[in-house]
C-alpha cells in the first residue's frame, strides 16, 4: 500500500479496502498525533495549518469593480444541489515565484471529475486557449453539454467572460460563466478542495516548467 501524500482519514480507508487489519478509527488515529506527535508530525498533516485571511488589495477591489459578467447569484440555485453533471468551478493554481507557468483547473461539482491544463502564464488569452482546446477535443456540441456552466472567482485573468463562453465554431455561447464573490473561495469548495490535492504533489515552491501541457484529463462522458 502506498500512503505518501495521503492523509491519515485516507490513509486508513486505503488499508481497509485492502483487508488488513485496522481496529482503530480516523479520530482516534489523529488524536494520537496530536497527543504524541510521533511517529507523524503535526506539521506533516495535509491541512494542519489553517489559511490566512486574504487582505483586500487594490488589486482585487480592482478586479472585482471590472466584472461585467455574471455573479453567483443569478446562477440556478438547483446547481447548488449538485444533482446534474456539466457544472464546473475554475481556478489557477501557480508554481514557484519567479515562474511563469500556472495550472488551469477545471472541477465537475457532481463528479469531482478534473481537467488540468498547463498555461504558459496567467493571462486571459492564455485561458481562453485553454477553453478552445478543450473544445476543439470535445467538439461543440459535447462541450456544450459537458460545460453547462463554470464558475470562478474575480481574477483579472479571468475577466474576459465573453471570449470565454463565445464557441470556436459557430460564435454562439458554449457555457455560461459565473463569478464568485470576492473572498469566498467556499463558493467553488471542490475547486479549492481540488487545489489541495494538487499542492500535496505539486508544492508552492516546485517550478511547472517540466510538466506537460495537458497534466491530467477526467470527462464525465469518459
Amino acid at each position: 500500500m502506498t500512503i505518501n501524500k495521503l492523509s491519515p482519514y485516507a490513509a486508513i480507508e486505503i488499508a481497509r479496502q485492502e483487508n488488513l487489519n485496522i481496529n482503530f478509527s480516523a479520530r482516534s488515529l489523529y488524536n494520537y498525533i496530536h497527543q504524541y506527535n510521533y511517529p507523524i508530525t503535526e506539521d506533516r498533516l495535509p491541512m494542519k495549518n489553517k489559511r490566512k485571511k486574504g487582505s483586500k488589495s487594490r488589486s482585487a477591489r480592482l478586479a472585482r469593480n471590472n466584472v461585467k459578467g455574471d455573479s453567483i447569484e443569478k446562477r440556478p440555485v438547483e446547481i447548488n444541489e449538485r444533482n446534474e453533471v456539466g457544472h464546473w468551478e475554475m481556478d489557477l493554481v501557480v508554481g514557484a515565484k519567479g515562474g511563469k507557468k500556472v495550472l488551469l483547473v477545471l472541477t465537475e461539482r457532481k463528479t469531482r471529475y478534473e481537467y488540468i491544463i498547463l498555461l504558459k502564464d496567467k493571462s486571459q488569452k492564455s485561458v481562453t486557449w485553454a477553453l478552445n482546446k478543450v473544445e476543439r477535443q470535445y467538439g461543440s456540441k459535447l462541450f456544450r453539454e459537458t460545460f453547462k456552466t463554470i464558475t470562478c472567482d474575480n481574477g483579472s485573468e479571468f475577466l474576459d467572460f465573453q471570449s470565454f463562453e463565445k464557441s470556436l465554431f459557430n460564435k454562439t455561447r458554449r457555457t455560461k460563466l459565473y463569478y464568485a464573490q470576492p473572498f469566498s473561495s467556499f463558493e467553488r469548495g471542490s475547486n479549492e478542495n481540488a487545489n489541495r490535492l494538487i499542492r500535496r504533489l505539486l508544492p508552492k515552491k516546485q517550478h511547472l516548467i517540466r510538466l506537460r501541457k495537458t497534466i491530467s484529463i477526467a470527462s464525465p462522458n469518459g
